[in-house]
């Protein structure tokens, strides 16, 4: 059965692992962490990568040795970074040889390099082992002139010469599964951690219930590992729901408005989450839905939306070009790792869905007490 179908507008990648295959590429990634790397139970990784699917094996290597994983935007200067690194400490650094924007290429070792030079907490920062994924297609060899063998770490060598898949390590439902910062608007960045068991909990009824994501169910949030609705709904909710879920790299309107109504129709997605703001860049290259047109996005059934408020002109965009789909618009943030308030589109469950009012998210989901109190605290 299909996991991940990983897709990437840039290199032309897609390929489709089986539950069975992100096993066994994360079980040896967790052998060559607690043997090479002395990765385990309590240490924290950071890991800095683009949307790549070894960015997920990444992420559950750690869980499985109940390693705590930082993801840091791949879109993050180096002392963004620095701070994330000086803050949780980790053990190890993964990352990628490089990231990939609209004509151009992000050389990641530079900038890790430099965000340990801005380091002050942590004693001989310098030092700290870098686990590298090479993408080959684009950037040719891994070790450059100058670079420090005993330092910066081969993956896919690594990889090539394990064999063993790593046992789960057993960890109580408390146990840290990883530490999100928050963009660092309202001041110093603030390290948000989740436990274990909650966070699946909460991800397993939400998935079902908010998403109408099930066994086989193909989802697409085109988000970004590196905030958190990629760790509760590209990588950890999907999963734990027997689902496949789209793994982007890409551009909601690279190399066309028409690339993410393609990936619709081409994985016949039936859920499909994306910020209004990624909408709204589709509606400004697209009002009349000329490249929707093209597509059979007739496999949508729930159209979600997070990240901040939907203006009501977007949703009704939505209600004329995808007049089949619930548009479920979502209110939640970092801190709280999936929605308070949503729609409950799961009618199997719940009969009926509430209608969709625009500048509304409609009700508090299960878990959460939501009330809204005048100036006077009425």
């Amino acid at each position: 059965m299909v996991a991940f179908i990983e897709d990437s507008v840039y290199t032309g990648v897609n390929k489709k692992w089986t539950y069975a295959e992100v096993l066994n590429r994360t079980g040896r990634l967790a052998t060559i962490l607690k043997e090479k790397f002395d990765v385990k139970t309590g240490d924290t990784v950071v890991i800095y990568m683009p949307m790549i699917i070894e960015s997920a094996f990444a992420m559950l290597a750690c869980a499985r040795l109940g390693a705590t994983h930082s993801v840091v935007f791949g879109g993050f200067a180096a002392k963004e970074l620095a701070n994330r690194i000086d803050d949780c400490k980790p053990k190890l650094i993964i990352t990628a040889s490089c990231g990939i924007e609209p004509n151009k290429h992000i050389k990641y070792t530079p900038i890790v390099d430099e965000a340990l030079t801005h380091c002050v907490k942590i004693q001989d920062a310098g030092n700290t082992p870098r686990l590298i994924v090479q993408r080959h297609e684009l950037d040719g060899k891994l070790f450059q002139e100058g670079l420090d063998e005993s330092i910066y770490f081969d993956y896919e060598k690594l990889m090539a010469d394990c064999d063993v898949v790593a046992d789960a390590v057993p960890v109580k439902a408390t146990h840290p599964l990883y530490i999100l910062y928050t963009s660092g608007t309202t001041g110093e960045p603030k390290g948000i951690t989740r436990e274990t068991g909650g966070c699946m909990v909460g991800l397993n009824f939400c998935m079902a219930h908010v998403f109408n994501v099930h066994k086989g169910t193909v989802h697409f949030a085109t988000s970004d590992i590196g905030w958190v609705v990629g760790h509760s709904f590209i990588v950890y909710g999907p999963l734990i729901r027997g689902a496949q879920c789209v793994f982007f790299e890409g551009k909601p309107v690279t190399p066309d408005p028409g690339v993410i109504w393609d990936r619709v129709q081409r994985y016949k997605v039936s859920s499909l989450y994306m910020a209004p703001t990624g909408v709204r860049v589709i509606k400004k290259e697209d009002y009349e839905g000329e490249y929707i047109k093209k597509y059979d996005t007739s496999s949508i059934h729930g159209f979600l939306l997070v990240g901040e408020r939907c203006d009501p002109d977007t949703i009704f965009w939505i209600r004329r070009h995808f007049p089949h789909v619930f548009i479920n618009d979502t209110w939640w943030q970092t801190e709280t790792g999936w929605p308070i308030t949503g729609n409950l589109i799961n009618t199997d469950e719940w009969g009926k869905v509430f209608p969709t009012l625009p500048g509304s998210v409609t009700k508090a989901v299960p878990g959460y007490d939501v009330r809204v109190y005048s100036e006077s605290n009425e």
